[in-house]
């Protein structure tokens, strides 16, 4: 069974009395009416997001200061915030498919962010079973790794060679198909409720449904984004932790950078990028001992460099577009 350290298992207690709190808040309190968030609300929320993240980096730190063991809280927190800023890049690739969803559905643009909350608490479910089941088998069978290593140079080859998004229908997903056949559905619109009561039988609706293609995708994108973290660290504190504050973000950073993600012509390269590269950090030990008959493994500061740095390069290379196309509007 998977365990955490006495200074992990308090800090994830403070974790969870946190990430709680601004759950309910976020559910009971600011966003009980339908509306569509402003650019300087998504703003904000983003920031905040991040704020969040970093400070919680400053607790991990604090909290793993050890004379016996000065590299601890060094280590501890630089794998916190590579895998942060490693799922909140990935998690680019859901935004694109999360507006074609949205397009294809036709849903109206206040009514996408309780789609995309009650999508993120569905998410923060599966993700966790998924990083819990993960670290117990690598745990257990270390080459594990190596197959994650081929996964994610194959997605990273697709994402990079062809644009899947192009191919993607919703509409003709077999989830939506056996959806619609086994769940008592209403005839009626409701873009404001999942669930309705009409002439006594409790039924669903086409809002229910676009839930439903929003959970699967991102569980999709989790085959790709959760092995690319296990090449970051192995700890499954870390690795949990990271990815919520990234699934948390991911709702405000939709609404501040939906209408111009477009034009971002680069970016999904550079996510593809950086799926090759913790695709090769998994496989370089195994090929390095069987090369040089030593084992070779990247650091966790060259991991961060490169993250940072393809991420920037990519939004640099983009920007000609993005100015050209926003001076021609």
């Amino acid at each position: 069974m998977l365990s955490f350290s006495p200074k992990d298992s308090t800090l994830f207690l403070i974790f969870g009395a946190i990430v709680g709190l601004l759950i309910y808040l976020d559910l009971f309190v600011f966003n009980k009416r339908a509306h569509k968030p402003s650019l300087r609300e998504s703003a904000i929320w983003t920031l905040f997001w991040v704020s969040l993240a970093l400070t919680f980096s400053l607790l991990i730190y604090v909290f793993h200061l050890d004379s016996a063991n000065p590299g601890l809280a060094q280590q501890k927190t630089l794998e916190f915030l590579a895998g942060y800023l490693l799922e909140y890049s990935l998690s680019v690739d859901n935004l694109f498919v999360f507006i074609m969803i949205f397009a294809k559905f036709r849903i109206q643009q206040q009514y996408q962010p309780m789609i995309l909350k009650w999508g993120i608490m569905g998410a923060l479910l599966f993700r966790g079973a998924m990083i819990f089941s993960g670290a117990e088998l690598v745990s257990r069978f270390e080459w594990i790794l190596y197959f994650f290593g081929i996964l994610l140079l194959y997605s990273a080859w697709k994402m990079y060679s062809h644009d899947e998004d192009e191919d993607f229908d919703p509409e003709e997903m077999k989830l939506l198909k056996v959806a619609k056949k086994f769940l008592p559905m209403t005839s009626s619109p409701h873009p404001e409720k999942f669930l309705v009561t009409e002439h006594g039988k409790k039924l669903f609706t086409s809002t229910f449904l676009v839930l439903l293609v929003v959970e699967f995708s991102d569980i999709l994108f989790a085959v790709d984004s959760i092995p690319a973290i296990f090449s970051i660290t192995q700890d499954s504190f870390v690795i949990y932790t990271s990815n919520v504050f990234a699934i948390l973000g991911l709702r405000s950073l939709f609404f501040l950078l939906g209408g111009v993600m477009e034009l971002f012509v680069h970016l999904k390269k550079g996510v593809s990028l950086l799926l090759a590269f913790v695709g090769i950090k998994l496989l370089l030990p195994l090929f390095s001992k069987w090369a040089f008959g030593r084992e070779i493994h990247v650091s966790i500061e060259v991991s961060l460099f490169v993250i940072v740095g393809t991420l920037t390069l990519a939004v640099l290379l983009s920007l000609p577009h993005y100015l050209s196309t926003k001076k021609g509007t």
